[in-house]
């Protein structure tokens, strides 16, 4: 019998979305499909209630505010091809999911064009009471410019810039959930009828370029406080700001090696904020096809390969770029674009191809392909192994269809992961942050939330006097 060096266990998420065309487009047409009922909770308790009984780690939802840029000249054809129109709100379907699950992270994507900070972080704690601490949050800056336009900007914010926004947001947000109550703010004292201690509740008076509040936050603290920090940006930029801020950065790597040249990106970002590779979980997006043996590994890829649709995954990529790549022959080379789009998605895409300069369909496939693995059980897990040597901490599983992917992970690698001691038999206890991390509930001292905990103390001793009094 083989045998296995010990090595961390991979994190696994789940990759879907709230909607019937996600990334792999097409897909819902398959006969087994069931992504077309994605407006019926069913669907998703259903799924929920697997990948925990599963011991997955997350369910991660992705999201858009708006439609993908223009292909063939307008948006009719995003609608003819549903391609993430309709979707659905993930806020809204987690608070269900929290009550229909104990122990899996429920991670959402949620941009900061879309909601105001302080209505923002008053949801994440409350849905993170509601979950008792599994609240995941994916930091976006969005990169389509009809999202910018639905919440009021006139065009699509220049990619630098959106990341600067995104760091006055988050550091009101840290402000709300870390500074605004202090520790032993509530009492609920019933004798004394003190509720909470208002020398501990503060306003936070935050002042900046984009946003003004005064406070104090409407929520009591979570378990977590802040939600587990999730960030998808994969540009110098956004590999920068996962580093000051993220716990968990999600990837779309043509290989393994693009892995291993992100990792050192991230490692040397890492250093300049003052955290270490230690303090973050790198993700990789990857899709399977899973068969008994090679040869029906094959030919499920095939069937699959069928129902894909090229140009639907090139208007995808087309708006997240910013570019109308609709209505040219699939072999047309795309060659030095420069868009404020989603710079990541080129880099990777590029990096896949030799010479550097892809055709469309080279695009297609390399979103469709370039991140799934086919083949058997075993050789599906020696393959992670390497990804896992290149540098990655888990695995975002995508979806061909819903609940089959997952139901074919599940049946087939999964045992082989245990088997190898890459996968979890049961969860640890305690918010998803300790879950994942097994060092508390809270972000660590030299996470920049942390430096808003007692920064904003500033009741009088003669205040809090008078509090002691009234308790006796």
């Amino acid at each position: 019998m083989a045998t296995f060096t010990q090595r961390p266990r991979l994190l696994l998420s789940a990759f879907l979305m709230n909607t019937s065309s996600h990334i792999l487009g097409g897909m819902w047409r398959h006969p087994q499909a069931q992504q077309h009922r994605f407006n019926e909770l069913g669907l998703w308790v259903d799924l929920a209630k697997k990948l925990e009984a599963a011991k997955f780690d997350a369910l991660f939802f992705a999201d858009v505010v708006g439609l993908y840029g223009n292909h063939e000249g307008g948006w009719a054809s995003l609608a003819r091809k549903g391609l993430q129109v309709p979707s659905h709100d993930p806020l809204v379907l987690l608070s269900a999911l929290a009550a229909s699950t104990k122990d899996i992270g429920l991670a959402m994507t949620s941009s900061v064009i879309q909601a105001h900070p302080f209505q923002f972080a008053r949801q994440i704690s409350t849905l993170d009471h509601l979950s008792e601490g599994r609240v995941a949050w994916n930091i976006v800056t969005s990169v389509l410019e009809n999202a910018h336009r639905n919440f009021g900007g006139k065009q699509l914010v220049a990619h630098d810039d959106r990341y600067g926004w995104a760091e006055e947001y988050v550091d009101a947000a840290y402000k709300l959930w870390e500074g605004s109550w202090e520790d032993a703010a509530l009492l609920a004292d019933k004798e004394s009828g003190i509720y909470a201690d208002p020398t501990k509740v503060n306003k936070i008076n935050h002042r900046g370029e984009y946003y003004s509040i005064d406070g104090p936050h409407l929520a009591i603290p979570s378990a977590q406080r802040t939600p587990f920090l999730f960030q998808a940006g994969s540009s110098p930029r956004g590999s920068q700001f996962a580093a000051t801020h993220a716990e968990a950065t999600f990837l779309f790597a043509p290989h393994a090696e693009y892995v291993a040249k992100k990792n050192a990106q991230l490692i040397a970002n890492l250093s300049a904020a003052g955290r270490t590779r230690e303090d973050i979980k790198v993700f990789a997006g990857l899709s399977f096809v899973v068969g008994s043996s090679e040869a029906e590994a094959k030919a499920l890829e095939a069937e699959y390969d069928d129902y894909l649709d090229l140009h639907a995954i090139i208007a995808h990529i087309g708006g997240g770029i910013g570019v109308d790549l609709g209505g040219l022959d699939l072999d047309t080379p795309l060659g030095d674009i420069q868009t404020e789009g989603a710079q990541g998605v080129l880099e990777a895409a590029r990096a896949s191809v030799p010479g550097g300069n892809p055709t469309l369909r080279d695009l297609a496939y390399y979103r469709a392909k370039a991140q799934q693995i086919v083949g058997t059980p075993e050789q599906i897990v020696d393959e992670l192994q390497r990804w896992q040597e290149a540098g990655i901490d888990g695995v975002n599983v995508m979806n061909h269809v819903l609940p089959g992917s997952y139901d074919n992970f599940i049946d087939g690698v999964l045992p082989e992961l245990r088997r190898r001691g890459l996968a979890q038999d049961e969860y640890a206890q305690g918010t998803l942050r300790n879950k994942v991390f097994g060092r508390g509930n809270l972000l660590p001292e030299h996470h920049p939330a942390a430096k808003h905990r007692g920064a904003f103390a500033e009741h009088s001793a003669a205040a809090s006097d008078r509090v002691e009094q009234l308790l006796g």
